[in-house]
């Protein structure tokens, strides 16, 4: 008779790695998606929020693309000049975005509440942090000086710049694990706000926690979201958590303030055998 064997990792969690704009800072992924609209706006071709936030997490290059991609902002551009928007406009427009998103970056550079206690218990427990964003890495030093000031250092941090491909891909992750020194995997966590962030996390063979509330689903700044109705914060909820679910995340939180029960879960499954 023939036998097949599976290995199974039963060991610790060794490392986190986390996105930043919506998951560390900038509560409500702002910065970026009021820089997109403006960037549209300049070549008269307004956009909405939703349009903006759409394909959110990507390379920001590939973002514009993505924008430029959709049905109602073609028609638009076409309208106004008599043609669909080509590479050359997404170039153009790249080229503005990015000074204008450095410019922007420190008004929106505030930790997530909650950040700092997580990220110290997970140190406590002998973790690692690892940090991946679709920002460029003109983009990432703003945030990582404007991050230390505050307190948080990751011990990597890795960029859309510094890899052939972004998110969904999942070199991201690949090289915080080289970068960490992480034996395996499976013995990572990726916690992200964003849609391709979760598929980036999949993608590299990881356990993923989702973040429904801070970040692009809902798309809010802390205190207007805290002002809002009891039921209307219900069914962003619910809508956020059923895009994090589809996806394919492993678990789904409001914030990043939420996702110790889940680490402690992960970690039990580990133990038990079990595999992203």
């Amino acid at each position: 008779m023939n036998f097949g064997y599976k290995r199974s990792y039963q060991g610790p969690i060794e490392a986190v790695l986390l996105d930043w704009a919506g998951t560390t800072m900038d509560y409500g992924c702002m910065a970026p998606a009021h820089v997109f609209v403006e960037v549209f706006k300049r070549k008269g071709v307004p956009i909405t929020i939703a349009e903006a936030r759409a394909p959110m997490g990507a390379h920001k290059r590939v973002h514009i693309q993505r924008i430029s991609e959709l049905e109602s902002v073609r028609a638009r551009w076409q309208q106004h000049y008599g043609r669909p928007p080509n590479d050359d406009d997404v170039s153009a427009m790249f080229a503005e975005f990015v000074p204008l998103q450095v410019a922007c970056l420190s008004e929106y550079s505030t930790l997530i509440p909650g950040t700092l206690e997580v990220i110290g218990e997970l140190r406590r427990r002998g973790m690692k942090i690892g940090s991946t964003s679709g920002y460029l890495p003109e983009m990432m030093r703003v945030n990582q000086e404007d991050a230390k000031r505050q307190g948080y250092e990751p011990d990597a941090t890795v960029c859309a710049g510094d890899v052939p491909a972004g998110r969904p891909y999942p070199h991201m992750c690949l090289l915080n694990v080289i970068k960490l020194g992480v034996s395996t995997v499976q013995a990572c966590v990726k916690i992200d706000d964003t849609v391709p962030g979760v598929e980036e996390g999949l993608n590299a063979g990881m356990w993923t926690i989702g973040l429904a509330i801070s970040g692009n689903e809902v798309g809010m700044p802390l205190k207007d979201w805290q002002a809002l109705p009891a039921a209307e914060q219900q069914a962003k909820r619910q809508r956020a958590y059923g895009r994090m679910q589809q996806c394919g995340a492993h678990y789904t939180v409001d914030s990043i303030a939420d996702v110790m029960p889940c680490i402690d879960d992960i970690q039990a499954r580990i133990r038990r055998g079990e595999a992203p």
